[in-house]
């Protein structure tokens, strides 16, 4: 034996001492390749069951019980993203250890006798802050994000690199758990480039998964735009869906290609301000039996959703939808790790596709529940006291320019004097500010709300303003993930001064940073008698309480106002009154018997400083709605329609064209439903331009409804203009046609038809027959 053979067996009896094998999950090296119809795993055909976990949605020493709990539901498979921004939080710092040991969790899936599906991005969406990539790419302000751009392509080679020095090892090929990588994500969703796609791919293979399966997932109705040959193509779609339907395309251009629906959504994420998203059981059941009695491999999203603790949730798009810090997702395991009633009908089905195998018995959980009595917060220091960056500027500067990636601003001025009122305006608001004069609050800009501008009274020349600006989740999802945090714009203030209306562009500002981490908390709880120009009671609360056993249990937020919680230094995420969460899920883990210490920071203020923790979350308790309230219903019988006719029954895509017509709002009239009931229903609709292209979206609004089912499944609005082909918007069981909906298109533009997609369900349930569009 030669030097470099002695090597070779040296390094691989290493990594087998590394990662044990388990015959049910690896033999010491292996196979996973596509056959015919199939794939094949080490020769033999092979269904993939996977579960959907995100590692660090989950506290590391519950990790191996959640997937022990994935085994005992019937699954073979773990399925994961890997966060870049989580592990690469500052420019060329890279961390994979703790709770971002990604290797660590494959070998536990492994431990455990399960395969891995790894899906690196860059780009992941899953409702995580700016879908995975790291904020401080937007300080090079001309990017261009998952594009060609060089910089961006340049970091991201570095970072799938690190990825793979971490899981390349742990492929199939080398003996390890991973059997297949994805490449990008759900790119037809965001454009057409296969060149783009095709480098990522590339940059995956070179960073040592050259021999592993590679694959793309996408939507029915866009994967070709950049579906690459050499890739395995597989299907995103939700429960209730017409299976046959969706993979119909594929089989027609790859009808010996195994099929998989590589997210099977079993619930939906929640937005702050927005009902509980819950989605039946028996719709995600009946799709798995369906999918396995036809030999189509899937990918349960999500099996467990865990949590976006501290500042991880994102938000979506068209418009700023904040995600709340639940991402309990409805899923069949629950936000911190029980069995839930659709855990046990899923069991009993996947049971039936064990090979006549027994299941492995449920596990406990690792931890019981606990309530802690109330407690008060009692040491205080003002949110000003967290200012860790103070710089003087001529212009307002975005969190970005402040090299801040998370947390609040504070921007100061002098005002002009006025008269009378005025209009302040902050182009743009970027998310939520808090406005006062000398001190005193006066009012606030929401950008949920798309809120913009708020009244001043009368100012008298220097008066102080003060903007306290909180930045949320950055956007995850579509063309709006470059998403800057802070006032992105200018500052001007609108006055009448002698008859004449008066603009001035505000300048010459003081700005502070104030970062949402535990270590600022401290230290500003640690700060004594320095200034506070804000005369209100936000800022930084500590307070302890004693236990004598530790558990899981659910802080009650509802007596604070917006901010963000620590306990023992861990962030447990953003609350925020309006709902529809109203707890904070602490892990069991994470406390200690005797003291523990909770501290908050609560931009607007709580109602009384105190808490207290209960034994089970309360996510669906909403008490301020963000959506603006609607207008009027429209007199459509005074209006002439542009176009009226009948759509086809059936699923997919439907197009409507008419002349040319030009106006600020679009309304569709829905007479009568194909299959004969009082319902209506949209599951998305695109204006079409003078180009014939589909128009944006992201100015939208919802701007009437005779009738939305929010009770039934949230099913509101908004969800014709989500991007997502799964959610739509219902009218109620109890109203009766005709049925209408009037989108407030933002401006006036000029449209020459519309896209409509009816449900996704089979039959397309409640789909419009007989309609009239009007554009006013």
């Amino acid at each position: 034996m030669n030097l470099s053979d002695s090597i070779k067996t040296f390094t691989m009896l290493s990594m087998l001492s590394l990662f044990p094998l388990n015959t049910s999950a690896a033999d010491k090296t292996g196979d996973f390749t596509v056959g015919d119809k199939t794939f094949l795993l080490n020769g033999e055909p092979f269904i993939v069951k996977a579960a959907e976990l995100h590692y660090p949605r989950i506290p590391r020493p519950y990790w191996e019980h959640r997937i022990k709990m994935c085994k005992a539901l019937g699954m073979n498979t773990i399925c994961l993203y890997v966060f870049w921004n989580i592990h690469e939080q500052t420019e060329g710092r890279f961390d994979f250890t703790g709770n971002n040991d990604v290797a660590a969790f494959c070998r536990l899936a492994q431990k455990n006798g399960m395969y891995v599906i790894v899906r690196p991005g860059p780009y992941v969406c899953a409702e995580w802050e700016m879908g995975g990539l790291p904020w401080w790419l937007l300080k090079k302000k001309d990017i261009r994000l998952r594009e060609q751009d060089p910089y961006f392509m340049e970091r991201v080679r570095i970072f799938e690199q690190k990825v793979g020095e971490q899981l390349a090892p742990l492929t199939i090929q080398n003996g390890g758990p991973i059997i297949m990588v994805q490449v990008e994500n759900e790119y037809g969703s965001y454009g057409e480039d296969k060149a783009y796609v095709g480098e990522i791919r590339d940059i995956v293979k070179a960073s040592g998964f050259d021999k592993v399966a590679l694959f793309q997932c996408d939507w029915a109705s866009n994967f070709t735009k950049n579906g690459l040959e050499d890739l395995i193509w597989t299907m995103n779609f939700g429960t209730g869906a017409n299976i046959d339907e969706q993979f119909k395309r594929l089989g027609e251009l790859r009808p010996t290609s195994p099929q998989m629906c590589s997210e099977f959504w079993s619930g939906w994420f929640d937005k702050w301000g927005a009902q509980h998203e819950t989605r039946p059981a028996k719709a995600m059941v009946d799709g798995i039996d369906q999918m396995l009695s036809k030999g189509i491999s899937f990918s349960l999203y999500m099996t467990h959703g865990g949590t976006s603790f501290g500042h991880w949730a994102g938000a979506n798009s068209p418009g700023f939808a904040p995600d709340v810090t639940s991402y309990d997702y409805d899923a069949p395991i629950n936000e911190y790790g029980h069995a839930t009633e659709k855990y046990y009908e899923l069991r009993n089905t996947l049971a039936k596709y064990n090979d006549g195998k027994k299941l492995p018995s449920v596990p406990k959980p690792v931890t019981g529940i606990i309530t802690i009595p109330k407690f008060s917060l009692t040491e205080y220091a003002p949110l000003v006291y967290g200012a860790d960056n103070t710089v003087r500027s001529r212009n307002v500067k975005t969190f970005e320019d402040m090299d801040m990636g998370w947390g609040t601003m504070i921007y100061s001025t002098e005002l002009p004097q006025t008269k009378g009122g005025s209009i302040l305006t902050l182009n743009e608001c970027h998310d939520y500010a808090l406005i006062y004069i000398n001190g005193k609050y006066t009012g606030k800009i929401n950008r949920v709300r798309k809120e913009s501008s708020i009244t001043l009274p009368r100012t008298n020349k220097g008066d102080i303003l003060t903007i306290v600006l909180e930045g949320m989740g950055r956007i995850n999802f579509g063309r709006a993930i470059k998403d800057y945090k802070g006032i992105t714009g200018n500052v001007t203030m609108a006055s009448e001064v002698d008859g004449d209306e008066v603009t001035w562009n505000l300048k010459d500002w003081t700005i502070s940073t104030v970062p949402d981490d535990y270590a600022t908390a401290i230290k500003a709880l640690g700060q004594k008698n320095k200034n506070n120009r804000i005369k209100a009671n936000s800022g930084y609360y500590r307070g302890f309480f004693n236990l004598k056993k530790t558990g899981d249990t659910f802080l009650n937020m509802e007596k604070w106002g917006k901010g963000q919680a620590y306990i023992n230094g861990h962030a447990l995420g953003r609350f925020w009154s309006i709902g529809p969460q109203q707890t904070l899920y602490i892990p069991g883990c994470w406390l200690k018997k005797g003291r523990n210490e909770l501290v908050v920071l609560d931009i607007e203020g709580p109602a009384e400083a105190e808490c207290h923790a209960q034994d089970r979350p309360e996510l669906n308790k909403l008490n301020k709605p963000t959506e603006k309230k609607k207008r009027n219903a429209p007199d459509l019988k005074s209006m002439k329609p542009v176009a009226k006719g009948s759509f086809s029954n059936g699923n997919g895509w439907q197009k409507v064209s008419f002349p040319t017509a030009k106006g600020c709002y679009l309304a569709i009239e829905c007479l009568n439903a194909h299959d004969g009931g009082n319902i209506a229903a949209i599951a998305e609709l695109y204006a079409v331009d003078n180009k014939s292209k589909r128009m944006s979206r992201e100015a939208w609004t919802s701007a009437y409804t005779d009738s939305d089912d929010a009770k039934g499944g949230n099913h509101t609005a908004d969800k014709v203009y989500d991007l997502q082909e799964s959610t739509y918007w219902s009218t109620a069981p109890s109203s009766k046609f005709p049925h209408v909906i009037v989108i407030d298109l933002g401006a006036e533009c000029e449209l020459t038809g519309i896209e409509y997609l009816p449900r996704a369900e089979q039959g397309a349930p409640a789909g419009t027959k007989d309609y009239r569009i009007y554009v006013y």
